[in-house]
């Protein structure tokens, strides 16, 4: 395991079961508020891929998985990101919180033992979403925003809710519909977001 990571797991010993470890994981280094996302996510993960035909297992153990980079402060997360050998984009070079996915994928695979590409794909897209983005990438994807890490309710959620009675394309346009309509506030235009949205506008009506 990559010394920069094991590093994490000294006083710790996990289980093996992602819906376990990762909620002692967060809470041991000092992050019980993502420890509550988290739960939240996974739960709504597997609430969405129930509903859609998605296999749940793999959709909760992605929900629980994708911000245990929050253990790393945004300070901290590009030159982490850069130890672990992670390609970064210039966008995420400028604005290093949108390479807690990647990092949190990689997390995922070398403290959690987590081998699924499919989870690891999914955990490593849940902020921007991606070009041909698998059903589990969108399944965590809108889990993330319905379950989000800010205080009220998400200003796009009943909208965004209404959008998955059809399906789970329309429920990821909306999400990044909400954001293009609002980019020029954006810190920055990640080219997978980008990307997934030109895709989705161009498949959908």
């Amino acid at each position: 395991m990559i010394e920069l990571l094991c590093r994490l797991l000294d006083g710790l010993n996990l289980t093996g079961d992602v819906n376990r470890d990762v909620p002692v994981f967060l809470n041991y280094h000092s992050r019980p508020k993502t420890a509550l996302h988290c739960a939240a996510v996974a739960a709504e993960a597997r609430r969405i891929a129930d509903i859609v035909g998605v296999p749940g297992s793999p959709a909760e153990s992605g929900g629980w998985l994708h911000d245990v980079s929050a253990v790393f402060s945004p300070a901290e997360r590009l030159p982490v990101a850069r130890a672990l050998g992670i390609e970064t984009l210039p966008e995420e070079e400028a604005f290093p919180f949108v390479i807690h996915q990647k990092l949190s994928a990689v997390m995922a695979r070398e403290l959690f033992g987590v081998r699924d590409p499919a989870v690891l794909g999914a955990v490593g897209c849940h902020t921007t979403l991606r070009t041909n983005a698998t059903d589990l990438d969108k399944v965590v994807f809108i889990a993330d925003k319905i379950a989000w890490d800010q205080p009220g309710v998400p200003p796009y959620r009943e909208e965004l809710l209404a959008a998955l009675d059809h399906s789970l394309d329309e429920a990821a346009l909306c999400y990044l519909r909400y954001l293009w309509q609002r980019r020029d506030t954006l810190q920055v235009i990640h080219p997978w977001f980008r990307a997934a949205y030109e895709q989705l506008v161009g498949r959908l009506p």
